[in-house]
């Protein structure tokens, strides 16, 4: 399907693995979504998507699932670099070569929820796994660092 079409991306915040419910889709988590271009239309790169969770953007409930950033479509298949910046469940940003593209707060419990998870809506998401997500073509990874901001 088209929204198939070089969709890949980091979840964070998520559940963990051994709590996934049989026919849960996604954990619940928080989605930094990469998207790679089609040569014409643009389609911007490093938004967010919330399965399973809700966020504030500019101090609001974000109403969508998912959520364009500002950011470019990359068309070709140039290395960039992608950031996340995450302040447990206070700020979090993505930036893509440097530029914050999106920032957004309090990340929550909520939404469209598996039938019996165990914490309810609203509660708050202060940590959790961080995973790739690889939802249809390949994607390469230069180097991947994970830096402990609480320090």
């Amino acid at each position: 399907p088209g929204w198939a079409f070089k969709n890949n991306g980091i979840m964070f915040h998520a559940q963990a693995p051994e709590t996934m419910l049989i026919d849960q889709n996604f954990p619940v988590s928080i989605e930094a979504q990469l998207l790679g271009g089609n040569g014409t239309e643009e389609r911007p790169t490093a938004n967010v998507c919330t399965p399973g969770t809700d966020i504030l953007i500019d101090g609001q409930m974000a109403e969508a699932h998912c959520i364009s950033a500002e950011a470019p479509t990359i068309h070709g298949e140039e290395w960039v670099t992608f950031e996340l910046e995450v302040r447990g469940d206070s700020i979090i940003h993505h930036l893509i070569n440097g530029d914050t593209v999106m920032s957004y707060s309090k990340p929550q419990v909520g939404g469209d929820l598996p039938e019996g998870y165990a914490y309810p809506e609203g509660t708050p998401i202060t940590s959790g796994y961080s995973a790739p997500q690889a939802e249809s073509h390949p994607y390469e990874f230069r180097k991947v660092e994970l830096q402990d901001l609480s320090r």
